[in-house]
């Protein structure tokens, strides 16, 4: 599978938020977290005091309107439906180039899965350690909303 969603980021965008590969739902949808049951929107609208975006345009403005840029660690793999666990073949998005074009300079990654991937593929080039957060995807389902947005709460603020 190739990853087909473009970066959100502009040059005033300070915090990346990366996930592994854009599910099922998200490469149908054309956009980031789409699956209806993805906390992702809820967490971030919840943290941010806006109302949750609903369609993409809305949900590119309130990420640039807070300076959040929104990716994906990989550019290229092999996955079974949306199964992180399933992940092999990776080719690696092009983080450090990303980096240059903006004022990031915190990496956030949504999930362990995330995490490992970036830390393997990534850091050596970008040379920014990334902090992992739990992860908003569904299958995480040991994490309540109200925890999700505790935790992601002290990163994204």
């Amino acid at each position: 599978m190739i990853h087909t969603l473009d970066p959100v980021f502009d040059k005033n965008s300070k915090i990346l938020i990366l996930g592994s590969f854009p599910s099922v739902k998200s490469r149908e949808n054309g956009f980031y977290y789409a699956h209806p049951q993805n906390r992702f929107w809820r967490v971030i609208a919840s943290i941010l005091e806006v109302p949750i975006p609903t369609s993409i345009e809305q949900k590119m403005e309130l990420l640039l309107d807070h300076h959040i840029a929104l990716w994906d660690v990989i550019q290229q793999c092999d996955i079974i439906g949306s199964s992180d666990a399933s992940i092999t073949n990776v080719v690696p998005n092009d983080i450090a180039t990303l980096l240059r074009d903006t004022a990031i300079s915190k990496i956030i990654v949504n999930g362990s899965k995330a995490s490992q991937l970036y830390c393997h593929y990534c850091l050596p080039t970008t040379g920014i350690k990334a902090v992992t957060l739990p992860s908003t995807s569904p299958a995480n389902a040991s994490y309540t909303i109200e925890r999700l947005i505790r935790e992601w709460k002290m990163e994204i603020r």
